[in-house]
């Protein structure tokens, strides 16, 4: 796109950038550091107001946590798996009278998960009340009132946390405070576990309705309740899936920005950001290639972004010293395999809950020793969408969360090998009685490859803890507090990880270039 010569709505090459929007931003140019779903989402809406946007990925192809990879005929998405909230998507096309099923096709998921325990029970979770209550109450009866009170929590609290304060950039305290009212009204400092048993009191419908967190890398006993707005997010939007992976989406995504006129440059990692004083200058790669830009935005995970790409500045040492004190979220052990045939019994999305809870999350958040016993996260797309495996196969991942290298330093060459069968030997246990001689092809994908492959802190998953104390003002600014024209996206700033919260982190930062970039023009 040339941005010095405004392109008319529905031009032949089908942008529908606003011309007046193109002729505001005329000249301008950004860069977007790492195509995730938070970079992506961040150049689609500045490309969208006519600035001239490069995003520069690392690694052999776009996704960020959104890779995926094709071995023997099955299609593996890294993760994440579980999509919510399509409107926060749709929303990126709309910018310009495009729709997302040009690009994209989303399916609905149902149930949204099985919840399995060792003893056997399941419980399907989805949003079809009456069944939902009629599976709540097999458990306990009188829980059934208790889960709609809990559900009435979450209304409140999406509607603050996520509706007002999703979208909403804190680049000052004062801002924090203006919320604090609300948050404090709603009990803000106590944990989801602990909201949710104030209204329900059976232990496996407690861990039912406060798991969520863990998805975003939350610990239910110490993350915030507001993350119980996750299960209203839920609720009302439904789960869903994107036909041929989640790496259709981010394709998708990139399809869209190439559209409107962005840059795509893959497999060329950025290796620093200069700066002029308190400004970012100039985005420099691997392979020698250099550029200015107006405006530099990084996707890439904040210790990273400070403590390497702005290496060479003052400010980038100090935040990087800073955030080393912060704690980070765990990470994943994930084994990816292809099963013959076919599995119509197995849901999409299985949770298989170990024996404990609370001293299972111990293990993982503070103790940093790998337990015998696991709770494991069950990805079984072909239930849903064929298209993911050969005829007649399955494509699998099997997740379990594990602490990160800075709290369990173990040789994952030599571990990896052994949790894998493990898990293995527990899904043959509980769920896949000939597992071992149906598996076609498989590999594992361990903390090192987290910090290796994604230069994610410590390997880190999901980047900062979601706890109150690490949240909005207290979690990575969208806009860097000196480097005026450097900003952030995705899972370490606010609001956090997931795709509705790297989405929602992607509109809160445009909207602070835009403001920076329209003002700097009529200076």
């Amino acid at each position: 796109m040339n941005a010095e010569a405004p392109i008319a709505p529905k031009s032949p090459a089908g942008t529908g950038i606003d011309p007046a929007m193109a002729e505001r931003y005329a000249g301008k140019k950004a860069c977007v550091i790492g195509a995730g779903f938070g970079g992506m989402a961040l150049a689609i809406r500045l490309q969208s107001h006519g600035i001239e946007t490069t995003v520069v990925e690392a690694r052999d192809k776009p996704g960020g946590r959104a890779y995926f990879w094709e071995k023997d005929g099955f299609t593996f998405d890294a993760g994440p798996t579980v999509i919510t909230d399509p409107p926060c998507l749709e929303e990126l096309w709309q910018l310009t009278g495009h729709d997302i099923s040009e690009d994209v096709e989303l399916m609905k998921v149902m149930p949204f998960y099985r919840l399995n325990w060792p003893d056997g029970t399941n419980f399907e979770y989805s949003n079809d009340e009456e069944q939902l209550n009629a599976e709540i109450a097999k458990l306990e009866p009188d829980d059934v009132v208790g889960y709609q009170r809990f559900l009435e929590y979450s209304q409140r609290v999406y509607e603050e946390g996520y509706l007002k304060l999703g979208t909403k950039p804190f680049l000052d305290f004062k801002t924090m405070l203006k919320a604090a009212p609300a948050l404090v009204r709603e009990q803000a400092w106590r944990s989801v576990y602990s909201m949710v048993s104030s209204y329900i009191k059976n232990e496996k419908l407690r861990e039912a309705f406060s798991f969520h967190s863990l998805l975003v890398g939350g610990n239910p006993m110490k993350t915030s309740s507001i993350y119980a707005l996750i299960h209203k997010l839920e609720k009302d939007g439904g789960v869903w899936w994107a036909r041929g992976g989640t790496n259709r989406l981010i394709a998708g995504m990139v399809r869209h920005f190439e559209r409107l006129g962005g840059t795509m440059r893959v497999g060329d990692p950025v290796v620093q950001v200069h700066t002029i004083g308190t400004r970012a200058s100039e985005v420099e790669t691997k392979s020698g290639w250099k550029e200015r830009f107006d405006a530099v935005a990084s996707n890439a995970d904040i210790m990273h972004s400070y403590k390497d790409l702005l290496s060479g500045s003052q400010r980038g040492q100090k935040i990087a010293k800073s955030l080393g004190r912060k704690s980070f979220s765990p990470s994943l052990f994930v084994v990816h395999f292809g099963l013959e045939g076919t599995w119509p019994g197995i849901a999409h999305h299985m949770i298989l809950f170990a024996n404990r809870y609370k001293g299972l999350l111990d293990d993982i958040y503070s103790n940093g020793v790998l337990p015998e016993d696991f709770a494991i996260y069950l990805h079984h797309p072909t239930v849903t969408d064929p298209s993911m495996a050969p005829e007649g196969m399955s494509t699998f991942y099997a997740l379990v969360p594990v602490a990160h290298m800075g709290k369990m330093p173990v040789d994952w060459d030599e571990v990896g090998p052994k949790l894998e069968k493990m898990i293995l030997d527990e899904l043959e246990r509980r769920l896949i009685p000939d597992i071992h001689s149906r598996i076609v092809t498989k590999f594992s994908y361990a903390p090192k490859d987290f910090k290796q492959d994604l230069s994610a802190h410590m390997g880190s998953a999901f980047s900062l803890e979601p706890v109150l104390w690490q949240s909005a003002y207290l979690r990575g600014h969208n806009r860097d507090d000196v480097i005026e024209n450097f900003y952030l996206v995705g899972a370490g700033t606010h609001p956090g990880a997931g795709i509705p919260g790297v989405v929602g982190s992607a509109k809160a930062t445009a909207g602070i270039v835009l403001e920076d970039l329209a003002a700097k023009a009529t200076a």
